[in-house]
């Protein structure tokens, strides 16, 4: 049985992830400071150890204990949504880049094999047409993408220098089973869900044309675990793409939800259209994304 470490596994994705790897056989140890203020609750699998830690704070994971006898690390945990990070962005860096670097070199300490790095992207801005491919420049456009993308060099010089295994994915816009749904700065499935739920007129940021490739969970836990699992040597200290490889526009997820809809003024910062070129890790990883957008939103609205 592997002994695993998820930070952030209180979360939406960190909870899908740990119950998975545990159905599995995995040894899990969850850190997650319990900060986030996006979750409705904070996610618990009896059968994995949990550590309310910072992973800021270096001294107390060490003595903690938590990293010891340790074979991977899924590092999820961050300050996790963009417009926050505009308010408060030496948070965003704190948590985010120095956070991470924790991370990385009690993993270099412990002798950890790989870490799985979870960023985003968002790294992608605005001057990258689509689709998007893991060789485009990154055109960072806020707090947040700058201090996820930085982190990916983290990663990958801890694997050139030091030889700590490392994989980095960009997410794009994951929504299903425990997606945050509070706030105004929820993700667009959430916040339409929950304003259908409460009788409300769901509102587009925008003129609703924008579009996304929407992720589904389940297939972002399968292409950590693939990463995690994989002989190919090819893939450590790589970059590479986590979407449908298909997207939709907000207007039309309005439309595949039902009822009334009500457009508010756009927001700085973000792109117009996103799309993963996932042919890389198509053919490095065998990764292919198994839920459609369309069926999920038609069994949960």
């Amino acid at each position: 049985m592997k002994n695993v470490i998820v930070t952030g596994g209180q979360g939406f994705i960190g909870s899908n992830l740990v119950d998975e790897l545990i159905n599995e056989g995995y040894n899990v140890k969850v850190i997650d400071d319990q900060s986030s203020e996006a979750n409705e609750q904070f996610y618990v699998n009896d059968k994995a150890q949990y550590y309310k830690i910072s992973i800021t704070d270096k001294d107390q994971l060490t003595s903690s204990k938590v990293f010891e006898n340790v074979d991977l690390v899924f590092h999820l945990a961050a300050e996790a949504r963009i417009q926050p990070t505009l308010e408060h962005p030496e948070e965003a860096c704190y948590t985010n880049f120095y956070g991470t670097c924790v991370i990385l070199q009690l993993c270099r300490e412990f002798g950890v094999k790989r870490l799985i790095y979870s960023s985003t992207s968002s790294a992608y801005g605005l001057k990258n047409y689509i689709p998007l491919r893991e060789d485009m420049p990154k055109d960072c456009l806020n707090p947040y993408s700058v201090s996820k993308s930085a982190s990916e060099d983290l990663c990958k010089m801890y694997y050139t220098l030091w030889g700590v295994e490392t994989v980095n994915f960009r997410y794009f816009n994951v929504y299903g089973e425990r997606q945050p749904l509070k706030g105004q700065y929820a993700p667009v499935i959430g916040i339409f869900l929950r304003q259908r739920a409460a009788g409300q007129t769901m509102t587009i940021i925008g003129d609703g044309t924008q579009t996304r490739d929407f992720t589904h969970v389940s297939d972002v836990v399968k292409a950590n675990i693939l990463a995690a699992t994989s002989p190919n040597k090819n893939i450590l200290g790589e970059l590479f793409n986590v979407g449908a490889g298909r997207n939709h526009s907000i207007l039309d997820i309005a439309k595949m939800m039902g009822g009334e809809y009500e457009f508010l003024p756009p927001r700085l910062g973000e792109s117009q259209d996103t799309l993963a070129d996932i042919s890389k890790i198509s053919t490095m990883l065998d990764y292919k994304p198994s839920v459609r957008l369309e069926d999920w939103i038609n069994a949960n609205k």
